[in-house]
């Protein structure tokens, strides 16, 4: 696989700001193991008490400059990829990865599709258990979907296994999709400790496993590795935007019952947020505090732009607040017209609790259908 050098280029800018982020707070520049060191390590990026307010960018000495183009939106979006790793440790640099090794534990043949449960090498020493969903009779490479289920989705209940569950990676093979669901860290069988690789949190290490999923998707016949996208609920629904965010392969994210704001989840107790599968430094590091926090949702949703965004938010959602999605929406929407893509970011409220429908799902899918080109007639 031939990486893009622009966006080699900025991972590599990335992970220098959070390396230096960290360095400063925890006396250590330690990376995963597919990281090196990096030599000198600019100052970490600039701290923005207002995350609602997109269009401005910070300079190393505080001084704040309006963002009225796309090369001053990358400033602003450079600094948020780096805050974010602030919070979850840094990426690992792309370009060292280890061979994907995939090994097929069990092939099962279903009416349109086949279905195997496989592993693939993330790390060193780092096995992830996935589903792997083949489209039967494929004519030509098929688009390709990232599946990412909610807590209690892993071990192929997305693909259709075990109790009934919101089964987009099934329906989206059935649809003619390339789909991989692999399990998320400390869920389903998925067990391997992030810490004892060296992460820092769940998170990064949910982010490396879900980028090391699309570059196996890209490395097989039957995908366009040029249209690959991603989908989640609950879980799935933030890992889908923390992995848009960092990888900019995803033509598409969409994310369902996902996430509000940081100062708005649960009354402003963040407790949620800090266990081991997630951001640990939310509490060791910034108390819990969503004031003193380097990053929010309105940030992580404009980091995908120009790229196409679908926002699943139910009104009577009891983890996330409705007011609070659509205030992040609100100030995404700015940054998505600065780059002339208004209408590429689409946010749904329709009645209903946590969780990601039938009737919702297939709106979704018709969103995806028409962003990464697939033809339902051929179908």
């Amino acid at each position: 696989m031939i990486e893009d050098c622009h966006v080699r280029l900025v991972w590599q800018a990335v992970r220098v700001l959070s390396l230096a982020a960290i360095a400063m707070m925890t006396g250590s520049a330690t990376a995963p193991p597919a990281c090196s060191a990096e030599p000198s390590p600019p100052a970490p990026p600039p701290f923005y008490p207002d995350k609602m307010e997109l269009l401005v960018w910070r300079d190393n000495a505080g001084t704040s400059h309006p963002v009225q183009d796309a090369e001053a939106w990358q400033q602003r979006r450079q600094h948020i990829l780096g805050n974010m790793q602030l919070v979850m440790g840094p990426l690992p640099q792309r370009g060292r990865e280890v061979p994907l090794d995939v090994h097929v534990l069990q092939t099962e043949k279903l009416p349109k599709l086949t279905r195997q449960k496989i592993l693939y090498t993330a790390g060193p020493g780092d096995r992830v258990p996935a589903y792997l969903l083949i489209p039967q009779g494929l004519q030509d490479r098929a688009p390709a979907m990232l599946c990412l289920h909610g807590t209690s989705g892993p071990r192929g209940r997305t693909a259709g296994l075990g109790a009934d569950y919101p089964r987009y990676t099934l329906e989206l093979a059935e649809r003619g999709y390339v789909t991989i669901a692999p399990d998320y860290v400390l869920l389903g069988e998925n067990q391997t400790d992030p810490a004892a690789l060296g992460y820092v949190s769940g998170t990064m290490k949910g982010i490396w496993d879900h980028m090391r999923a699309v570059d196996l998707l890209q490395s097989l016949p039957e995908v366009d590795p040029e249209r690959i996208g991603c989908i989640g609920v609950s879980l799935g629904g933030h890992n889908s935007l923390f992995v848009g965010a960092m990888d900019p392969r995803l033509k598409v994210v969409v994310t369902s019952s996902g996430f509000d704001s940081f100062a708005d989840y649960m009354g402003g107790n963040l407790s949620g947020w800090c266990q081991t599968r997630y951001m640990p430094r939310i509490e060791t590091v910034y108390g819990k505090d969503p004031a003193k926090l380097p990053f929010d949702f309105p940030e992580v949703l404009a980091a995908i732009a120009p790229r196409h965004l679908y926002i699943h938010a139910p009104q009577n959602d009891d983890n996330f607040r409705l007011d609070s999605v659509k205030r992040c929406v609100q100030a995404a929407n700015a940054v998505y017209a600065l780059l002339g893509a208004a209408d590429r970011m689409v946010a749904v409220y329709p009645p209903g609790g946590h969780g990601f429908p039938i009737e919702a799902r297939e709106e979704a899918y018709r969103f995806v259908d028409k962003v990464l080109g697939m033809d339902r007639t051929a179908r």
